[in-house]
């Protein structure tokens, strides 16, 4: 089944430009990685600051390693501290 994420990010005015800028990046770096079959973030219609997020990687270790490497990205620094509600399924 491998393991999904689904949820948001919330981002206050303030960082909007900043998150934006770096998104890019860090969406191009994932899909790279062995073992992630899907990345997607788009920015809310609805919620301003709200970006959706959906992940899907092959395994919990794909997943595990995704973490890590974005923990220890420009990403990672970025958007440290931001308000994130997830959903993690497949980890069991």
């Amino acid at each position: 089944m491998g393991v999904t994420l689904t949820g948001h990010i919330d981002v206050p005015d303030g960082r909007l430009a900043e998150i934006r800028a770096a998104l890019t990046d860090h969406i191009a770096l994932t899909r790279a990685e062995p073992g992630c079959l899907r990345f997607d973030v788009s920015e809310s219609a609805d919620v301003a600051g709200r970006f959706l997020v959906s992940e899907a990687f092959t395994d919990a270790n794909a997943f595990a390693a995704h973490q890590a490497r974005a923990k220890a990205s420009a990403w990672g620094r970025i958007s440290a501290g931001l308000t994130r509600d997830y959903v993690i399924e497949g980890l069991d």
